[in-house]
């Protein structure tokens, strides 16, 4: 589980250096949002992900699955208006952000 959040967290902070948006990577206190974006889109994607992903199968089929990335930047979108350290200025940068979030995900995971 912690080495999960660790994950998460790393992932978080190079997504947002990457992009430059999210958390602030040149301070200290952006590992501290980073860690809770992390708890609050695992949190998130627990809970909320799932049913809306239920609820718009026939669009996502529609789409042949690119709604799912529209559903992922909701997402993101929701996680930065809860954490307040968490700044995501629009919806396309949510999309983005969220892209760019699973193949770092995806890499880091490659490690565990």
């Amino acid at each position: 589980m912690k080495l999960k959040l660790f994950i998460a967290t790393i992932a978080i902070l190079i997504t947002s250096w990457i992009t430059n948006v999210g958390v602030s990577t040149d301070t200290l206190t952006g590992i501290g949002w980073a860690l809770l974006t992390a708890m609050v889109l695992g949190i998130i994607n627990i809970t909320i992900k799932p049913v809306i992903s239920f609820v718009t199968i026939p669009v996502t089929i529609l789409t042949l699955g690119f709604f799912s990335f529209v559903i992922n930047g909701a997402m993101v979108i929701l996680a930065s208006q809860v954490v307040a350290g968490f700044v995501i200025p629009s919806f396309l940068m949510a999309i983005y952000f969220s892209l760019i979030l699973g193949i770092v995900n995806w890499v880091l995971h490659l490690f565990d």
